[in-house]
């Protein structure tokens, strides 16, 4: 099940004192969602060029940003043409 941000817990979570950057910061949730997001997007640009390319399931990539680590979940494609824009390949940061 795919967690979504939720902005008015993350808005009590500061109140309450909470860290907004670093690993376990309000905001890396929001980040992590955003990116996974456009990762979608990127690649069904992509399929919709190549008309018998499919998706074939997501890979695992920790990433480090401003806001802290965290694990992203990269689409595939079947016939490996996919090369995301927003995070490259082998890119960690």
């Amino acid at each position: 099940m795919k967690e979504t941000f939720d902005l008015n817990e993350a808005l009590e979570q500061i109140k309450r004192g909470a860290k907004i950057d670093g690993k376990d910061g309000v905001l890396a949730p929001l980040i992590k969602q955003l990116t996974e997001a456009a990762l979608e997007a990127e690649l069904e640009s992509h399929l919709s060029k190549e008309i018998k390319n499919r998706k074939n399931g997501k890979s695992s990539k920790k990433m480090k940003s401003s806001v802290g680590e965290f694990e992203l979940e990269v689409p595939r494609d079947r016939n490996g043409t996919f090369e995301p824009q927003l995070v490259k390949k082998h890119q960690t940061h």
